[in-house]
């Protein structure tokens, strides 16, 4: 499992890289996305940290509070806040399991908008919108969206798409 940052870190390097461009919505999407394939298709966490239900779909905290100062903007930079996270983030791109898996989900992924992605994961019947509409929308943030939920919802996309 990574922290929540080295993933988001990943998709910013491959975004910089191609000179492609990440808002922070888009980057956030992406660690929520990828997170729910690897539950599904790897059978484990992908990420440290839980994901929560906030009332403008599935957050994960650390990622929204590393990169929020970007606000609406492109992402310009990796953000590293210990040794440790430029450790990780190393190792990650040493791990060719991990990186394939990532460069899988950059591909299918990379031509939607932060808006885009924020749609697909607002949709009925997602793990967000089973957490969120539980309480009839009035649900205040930060309610866990379980990983199992997760999973099912992503296993269930598998069967779908012939994954």
């Amino acid at each position: 499992m990574y922290n929540p940052i080295t993933i988001a870190n990943y998709f910013i390097y491959k975004a910089i890289d191609l000179g492609e461009q990440i808002t922070p919505m888009k980057v956030l999407k992406l660690v929520y996305i990828s997170h729910g394939w690897h539950l599904a298709l790897r059978k484990r966490p992908l990420i440290t940290e839980q994901t929560e239900a906030w009332k403008y779909g599935p957050v994960i905290e650390s990622v929204y509070k590393a990169f929020k100062d970007f606000g609406k903007g492109d992402i310009d930079t990796l953000r590293f806040f210990t040794l440790k996270d430029k450790m990780e983030f190393s190792e990650l791109l040493s791990n060719d399991s991990d990186v394939k898996f990532l460069e899988k989900i950059w591909s299918t992924y990379k031509s939607y908008s932060g808006i885009q992605l924020s749609s697909l994961t607002h949709m009925r019947n997602t793990p967000w919108y089973t957490i969120w509409h539980e309480k009839g929308g009035s649900l205040t943030n930060g309610a866990i969206i379980p990983n199992s939920l997760i999973r099912s919802h992503y296993e269930e996309k598998a069967v779908v798409n012939n994954r």
